[in-house]
């Protein structure tokens, strides 16, 4: 789509050239004005090292909240676009809701027309160009830097002055463009001429990128009578439905929730512009009396365009705000989740790399979705689910009563559920281009062995299933009772350490403790060796399978110690609202390197 767009606009452009100077000052005031923003989307990335995702995490657990950080974001950063990315990012993550990322869309809506009301009342007015030069200069200075900060603020410092330059140029260019070509020769009215100019309005912004850059020369042309103020307006509502497109360009590798907040998106812009232009005339009117009681005179259209498309969203938030929820209803009808494969990652979005701790987030929250296949496989090897372990006292029992042999291929639900997962993590992992001096590389290590302890758990699984399904049926019952007791122990292990994360999760004080859950695997241990010992001494098992029993009952430490370091790194270490991770990332450099490469004490 882009390509095809280039082959037309090229051409277009070169004709323009060779038409007009004027045309070349126009194009070099857009060029220089989506360079602007560029260089300002690149200073605000530069924060993006974990500060502003956890601001959009504190400040966005209301509607209101989210409606805020929306407004606050898109005045500062002057691109919708980029909020809208940032949000599909960290929705795709699971760090926001649905209803959270709408909230955003909402204040993102009203704050880009802050850029408006910029052009329109400073922009045109003054000579903006003289403001620009000393930003250019200092931002500059500042990109030249080695600090990844400073660089930030030089990017912004030079994007707003790029901003300046290039609405100097098209307003200097636009007003000797009348020479050349008037462009209010081909005004068209009544409602032809709305939906013609609105679709027109819509196709530019499409080919920018960017509604700031079609307002700027809507607005820069209706200040010059290069366009009439009707029509202005009709171009006002296509940039604000066409910048929808930037979402959905965004959610295309995005999962589920990133496509539901792209639907959200357009959804609002659509339906308000529909709207609108169902009641164009009394939103005119309500223009033209907000402009006399503002001071604003009659003929300044630029000014009065600033109003109306401030009228235009606060309309859409007025009207759509209020039925957030029906909206999240319809979404999740209109895009359906599918049952998900289970094999496939949820989590894993490549729109969130230039978001540290969005990467660090979703690959935690990938590795709990591994974590949980894991015990499937587990439980299920001793004839067990998931639910079985909301059983109170019952889980001996159960195993006890499955006396028929349990034939569970291993080596099949690692190939669907586990190995999959594991490669995808380890792949999201490596293109993360992080300096390994970030806390969010450290965080990265921890999670990658996490990940390994899992796979070593069902590994020592699948070495433990041949003697458990051989010997639990066998006639001699003390060594049946053994077995039993190897299931029963990693099935009341795994149901500790759920208990412990929800805890943790519900941010509880846990009632069984990581070092008391440690305590009992070497309790655990040395009781079933001991018990071992006796059987052979009284004869109850012959030596043979007290030493199979022995190495069985090794591979049942390995796997609950496997298990309880995966899930001390997902569950504790990985809570963000945690205060251990902080804790433990002040550790020095040789204890990170314990956590990060464990000691084997197996």
């Amino acid at each position: 789509m882009h390509r095809a767009l280039l082959l037309i606009v090229i051409p277009l452009l070169s004709y323009g050239f060779w038409l007009s100077e004027e045309f070349k000052g126009i194009a070099a005031g857009v060029s220089i004005f989506l360079f602007g923003m560029l260089s300002l989307e690149q200073g605000f990335k530069a924060f993006t090292g974990g500060v502003l995702e956890r601001i959009l995490q504190k400040t966005t657990n209301t509607s209101w909240k989210s409606f805020g950080f929306g407004f606050l974001s898109a005045t500062l950063m002057q691109s919708s676009g980029l909020v809208s990315v940032i949000t599909v990012s960290f929705l795709s993550a699971g760090l926001l809701d649905l209803v959270a990322g709408i909230g955003i869309i909402f204040g993102s809506n009203l704050g880009t027309t802050t850029g408006a009301w910029l052009i329109a009342g400073l922009g045109l007015k003054v000579n903006i160009a003289t403001y620009a030069m000393p930003l250019l200069v200092f931002g500059v200075l500042c990109v030249f830097q080695r600090g990844k900060q400073l660089k930030g603020i030089g990017y912004i410092l030079t994007g707003l002055g790029f901003l300046l330059l290039g609405i100097h140029y098209m307003k200097d260019s636009f007003e000797h463009f009348e020479s050349t070509i008037n462009l209010a020769n081909y005004s068209m009215s009544g409602i032809k001429g709305l939906l013609v100019y609105t679709a027109v309005g819509i196709i530019a912004t499409i080919i920018m990128q960017s509604s700031h850059a079609t307002l700027l020369l809507t607005i820069t042309a209706v200040s010059v009578h290069q366009i009439t103020y009707n029509n202005a307006l009709a171009l006002v509502i296509g940039a604000n439905i066409g910048t929808t497109v930037t979402a959905i360009i965004a959610s295309l590798g995005a999962n589920i929730q990133g496509k539901r907040l792209a639907g959200s998106h357009l959804l609002i812009n659509l339906c308000t512009g529909i709207i609108v232009l169902i009641f164009i005339k009394q939103f005119g009117l309500v223009v033209d009396v907000i402009s006399e009681n503002l001071g604003i005179t009659v003929s300044d259209s630029a000014m009065k365009l600033a109003i109306f498309h401030s009228l235009f969203n606060a309309a859409g938030i007025i009207i759509f705000f209020p039925l957030i929820n029906q909206q999240v209803l319809l979404l999740k009808r209109i895009f359906i989740e599918k049952r998900p494969t289970i094999f496939k990652p949820k989590y894993l979005d490549l729109s969130a790399m230039d978001f540290p701790e969005t990467v660090v987030e979703s690959v935690r929250l990938e590795s709990v979705h591994l974590y949980e296949n894991a015990l499937h496989i587990i439980l299920r090897t001793f004839g067990l689910d998931e639910h079985d372990l909301q059983q109170n006292d019952s889980l001996k029992q159960l195993i006890e009563n499955n006396s028929h042999a349990i034939e569970y291929d291993i080596d099949a639900s690692y190939e669907e559920r586990v190995k999959g997962l594991y490669s995808a993590i380890i792949a999201f992992i490596s293109q993360a281009g992080f300096s390994w001096q970030m806390t969010q590389s450290a965080k990265l290590s921890w999670l990658r062995e996490a990940n390994k302890h899992l796979v070593e758990a069902i590994k020592d699984t699948k070495h433990l299933q041949k003697n458990w399904t051989r010997f639990r049926i066998s006639s001699n019952q003390a060594t049946t009772n053994e077995y039993n007791k190897i299931a029963y122990q990693i099935a009341l292990h795994i149901k500790n350490i759920e208990n412990f994360r929800h805890e943790i999760e519900s941010n509880e004080l846990p009632l069984l403790s990581l070092d008391a859950l440690k305590a009992s695997i070497k309790n655990d241990d040395l009781q079933m060796n001991r018990a071992i010992e006796t059987l052979i001494r009284e004869r109850k098992i012959t030596p043979e399978t007290g030493s199979s029993l022995i190495n069985d009952s090794a591979y049942m430490r390995n796997i609950k110690k496997n298990l309880l370091r995966a899930a001390e790194t997902l569950f504790l270490y990985g809570n963000n609202d945690n205060t251990g991770v902080e804790h433990q990332l002040t550790l020095n450099e040789a204890k990170i390197n314990d956590v990060i490469h464990p000691v084997d004490t197996r």
